[in-house]
Order: C-alpha cells, then sequence, then structure tokens
C-alpha cells in the first residue's frame, strides 16, 4: 500500500500501451515540475478476468486512475463496472472518438483490438530505411550509397544525420549522408550517383560558428580550436559549395531551420512530398 502522496495513473491497453502511455505521458508533462505523479503501463489485456484481477491490485495504489484504450464492449463493461466497485476514476482515451467517427461516417467500427500492433508493409520500409540512415551515415560504405533514394552533403553540423533519420522514420526513405571536409576529396562515387539523388545542406558561417561553439563547450573541448574559427569555417562552406557546384545537385539553406523544416524542404524539391 501506498506510503506517500504519490499519483499513479495507470494505462490499460489490449496491445503494446503505447498510445495510452504517450497521452498520459503528454498530460503529466503539463504538470511539470510537479513530481508526484507516476506511470505505469498495463498492456496486453486479453480478458475481462484480467481486469477484475488488476483493479483489485491497485486499489492500494490509491489516489490513482486508469486510462484505457480498450475497446472491446465487454472489456469497457468490465472496467467500467470495477472502478465503480473500488471508486477510481478511469479515462477512456480512444472510444468518445470511435464513436464520434462512427457517428459522422454512419458506419460501424471494427472494434478489433491490436488493430495498432498490425505490420505493415509500411512498418518494414521504415525499418529497412532506419538500417539503411546507420549503415550509410558520415559516409560510411560510399560503395554502395547509390541505392539510396536520398544523399545529403554539407559540413560537419548541418544536420544530415538527424534529417537522413527522420526520413527514414517518417517518409520510409533510404537516405545517406556524406560529409565535405575541407581540402579532402568527396568519394568518386559521390560524382556518378543522379544528381537529382543528392541535396547540398548549406549554412550561414555565423550561425555555424555557434553551432560549433555550443558543440564543443558541451563536449568539455576548447571552443578557440580551428573547427570554430570563423575563416575556417568560411573556407570549408566555400569548399562545399565548390563541390555541390561540380556535382550540380540541389541545395537547402538549413540555417535556423528545424529538422522538420528541412525533411519538408527535401521532399518537395524532390517531389516526394506525397509519400505516406
Amino acid at each position: 500500500m501506498k506510503k506517500n502522496n504519490k499519483i499513479t495513473i495507470f494505462t490499460m491497453s489490449d496491445g503494446s500501451g503505447h498510445t495510452a502511455e504517450q497521452v498520459a505521458l503528454s498530460a503529466i508533462r503539463q504538470f511539470l515540475p510537479y513530481s508526484n505523479i507516476d506511470q505505469e503501463g498495463l498492456p496486453r489485456i486479453v480478458n475481462t478476468q484480467q481486469i477484475s484481477q488488476i483493479f483489485s491490485v491497485i486499489n492500494h495504489y490509491k489516489p490513482c486512475l486508469v486510462a484505457y484504450t480498450l475497446v472491446k464492449p465487454e472489456f469497457k463493461e468490465k472496467i467500467i463496472k470495477e472502478s465503480q466497485k473500488y471508486n477510481i476514476p478511469i479515462v477512456d482515451i480512444i472510444n468518445p472518438l470511435i464513436d464520434k467517427i462512427s457517428e459522422l461516417t454512419n458506419n460501424k467500427p471494427r472494434l478489433e483490438v491490436g488493430l495498432n500492433q498490425k505490420i505493415d508493409d509500411n512498418y518494414f520500409k521504415r525499418i529497412e530505411a532506419i538500417e539503411f540512415a546507420i549503415k550509410f551515415d558520415d559516409g560510411k560504405n560510399p560503395k554502395d550509397i547509390i541505392s539510396a533514394d536520398i544523399i545529403l552533403i554539407g559540413v560537419s553540423r548541418t544536420s544530415k544525420t538527424p534529417t537522413c533519420l527522420y526520413l527514414a522514420q517518417n517518409k520510409g526513405l533510404k537516405a545517406g549522408n556524406i560529409p565535405i571536409l575541407k581540402n579532402v576529396a568527396p568519394p568518386k562515387e559521390l560524382f556518378n550517383i543522379p544528381s537529382n539523388k543528392i541535396i547540398g545542406l548549406t549554412i550561414k558561417p555565423e550561425v555555424l560558428l555557434e553551432i560549433r561553439k555550443s558543440r564543443l563547450n558541451s563536449l568539455g573541448l576548447p571552443i578557440d580550436s580551428e573547427y570554430a574559427n570563423y575563416e575556417s569555417i568560411c573556407e570549408e562552406l566555400e569548399y562545399s559549395e565548390d563541390i555541390m557546384n561540380k556535382i550540380n545537385c540541389l541545395k537547402i539553406d538549413v540555417t535556423n531551420k528545424a529538422i522538420e523544416e528541412t525533411a519538408s524542404d527535401i521532399l518537395i524539391l524532390l517531389g516526394k512530398s506525397k509519400i505516406y
């Protein structure tokens, strides 16, 4: 039995519980820095007996509430009955929305459990794309990078890696990246790839300077190195621009842009904005 003033939010689901958990955590964050709220997952509910057993246990965790994404009618009935029995508040996360959609479309919902967990082609595509982004990050395996959907090039700290991962996770695109290093020739394979697959990321030197200083500071390294020297940065950017011009690739200025904005610009440039 609880011996403190903590509040516990239990999230109950017929699947992995990810949806209910994320909703609960989003709500909890609205009360930070208040720290006396716990979240506990109760996933993979398969029968009504399980619901009864759970309520008999969590009754000892009051004050608490149960947020659920159960859709089967018998599960909903049971959770309402048990909540009344033990005087534990409940929150139905998904059914009010299902009911409204049903009302608007004049269609009955399927009420199948675990639909969010059903793996489809898009899931496998995203996983494959994420693995690709990791395998071909930061110039690794240049000989095979031609199989990429998108290749990002640019100097250090132009957000090449996070942008590749964002495109993989959210759009299922195989994105690799190759850094452009001052006075270092890029891999010859880069010049054999169709230029419409390549995006050059540019940035204003004064902004890149601050980004690099912040990075060095976070690592506990001196900020007066060549890596964070304004003249050196200008030379890097000039060299990178020359490489981009030789390749004749498209360019995007990422100055002060969030990853999502850069990714959106890339998709529009390549005509892939409607993927997924």
